[in-house]
């Protein structure tokens, strides 16, 4: 059995100001992303400029905040956040959504895209390499905020943490940190660096992420509020899940085809 550390959430301190490390791990984040897209579009043949990623980063910096916040208000609480409405901007707190994010990025893709006269794919494979990295980060932070742990284990390095009483849990944040976040990164971005169909960075994206996100969440606890949602198993995760993995796979079957 492991303790979970429990790291204040507030890495600095200066007066009224407080820089929390959630907020920090978004920060790491971007910057991981941006750094990477800024060194492939100097690449030879990338079709791409540094200044272009600058613009592209930047937008979707604001597209996947703000997604991700009114995703997970949608989804995840609406029933809180209707009698507490000043809270939906207090996303110092925590509370973020993929799912949200990405719909709040593919957004922002298309109006790129109307902009610079590129397709939704050609997009979507340039910038979901560059993803992952945050992915990793925002889970480092959700582990260092001791949330969104997992479900009760006998297992060796079942982890207490203060909020989840005196019995051992799976450190779910974690098992994301390495599947959505290392293992995600290094599979879409070896990809990426390869000749491949149109599409089929964007794709296998979808389908990987959506995949470990739903073998995971049967490790993960269920958000108190909504509980299991059907069957007695079914997570909003899991179901948010499902149509990315379809649309992956989708998008895979078709780049290939062609």
């Amino acid at each position: 059995m492991l303790l979970h550390p429990s790291i204040d959430p507030v890495a600095l301190q200066i007066g009224p100001l407080a820089v929390r490390w959630y907020g920090l791990m978004y920060m790491l984040g971007f910057a991981a992303g941006w750094g990477l897209g800024r060194w492939r579009a100097s690449r030879p043949g990338s079709g791409w400029s540094p200044r272009e990623v600058d613009d592209l980063i930047a937008l979707c910096m604001f597209g996947l905040i703000v997604g991700a916040r009114v995703g997970y208000v949608l989804f995840y609480d609406p029933a809180y956040f209707l009698a507490h409405p000043m809270d939906i901007v207090a996303i110092w707190k925590g509370g973020m959504s993929f799912h949200g994010g990405l719909a709040g990025i593919c957004l922002c893709l298309w109006r790129f895209g109307k902009k610079t006269g590129r397709t939704f794919t050609q997009m979507g494979d340039f910038l979901t390499p560059l993803c992952a990295p945050g992915l990793f980060a925002g889970r480092m932070g959700n582990f260092i905020n001791g949330e969104l742990f997992g479900r009760p284990t006998d297992l060796p390095w079942g982890m207490v943490f203060p909020g989840g009483g005196i019995t051992p849990r799976h450190p779910s944040q974690l098992y994301e940190a390495g599947l959505e976040g290392v293992a995600l990164f290094t599979i879409v971005w070896l990809l990426s660096s390869r000749k491949r169909p149109t599409g089929a960075v964007g794709g296998l994206f979808a389908l990987l992420y959506g995949s470990f996100r739903f073998l995971v969440e049967f490790a993960r606890q269920p958000d108190p509020q909504l509980g299991f949602i059907a069957f007695g198993w079914l997570t909003m995760g899991q179901l948010l899940s499902m149509p990315l993995m379809l649309i992956g796979g989708w998008l895979l079957w078709r780049a290939y085809r062609k």
